[in-house]
């Protein structure tokens, strides 16, 4: 498998949803997706998003990745069964997991962690202050959520919970394109 395609992607922040005065219209929106290995629930919400942004038509407006905030699966391509649900729904996933590096909180508009723990390691990893006003958390946009803002990690879990995170995530990411959408035509 190769490096991940570079699909024009972004992720928001609710509290912040406006992009900032300096921001050029013209420019891709960027979002990463982070989860803790890179194997299972980013590249799955990666792959979502860029077939949403495909299907919208937007492949040169926005730009996707993922990464993990742990080195264990750096190099791996996605967890088999995170392949199998997206390609279920018609959603190719490809690529090899990679670390957050901290020269992401420059290059990337927007930082969309899988849960709570992973948000907490981005604050601290963080560069003084840089990219901690771009991060949120991907159920954020959930509209289902009930107050549960976390992606539940399937990694040890069944068949059943790769389904259940892949509907938590095609209902986030949807969400989050229309967001960025209408911060778009502002």
């Amino acid at each position: 498998m190769g490096a991940r395609p570079q699909v024009r992607a972004s992720s928001g922040n609710r509290s912040r949803t406006t992009m900032p005065e300096s921001r050029d219209p013209t420019r891709a929106t960027s979002v990463l997706f982070v989860c803790l290995g890179n194997i299972c629930r980013s590249p799955l919400a990666e792959g979502v998003f860029a077939h949403l942004v495909r299907e919208a038509g937007r492949e040169a407006i926005y730009r996707a990745d993922s990464a993990g905030t742990g080195h264990w699966h750096v190099g791996e391509p996605p967890d088999p069964r995170s392949v199998g649900v997206a390609e279920r729904h018609g959603i190719a996933l490809s690529g090899v997991a990679r670390q957050v590096d901290p020269s992401d909180f420059r290059s990337f508009d927007r930082i969309v962690a899988m849960d709570r723990d992973n948000l907490r390691e981005l604050r601290r990893i963080s560069p003084k202050g840089e990219g901690t006003g771009l991060l949120s958390l991907l159920r954020e946009f959930d509209l289902e959520a009930e107050g549960e803002l976390s992606v539940p990690d399937p990694y040890y879990g069944g068949p059943d919970g790769f389904e259940k995170v892949f509907a938590m995530v095609y209902r986030s990411c949807a969400r989050l394109l229309e967001d960025l959408e209408a911060e778009r035509a502002r």
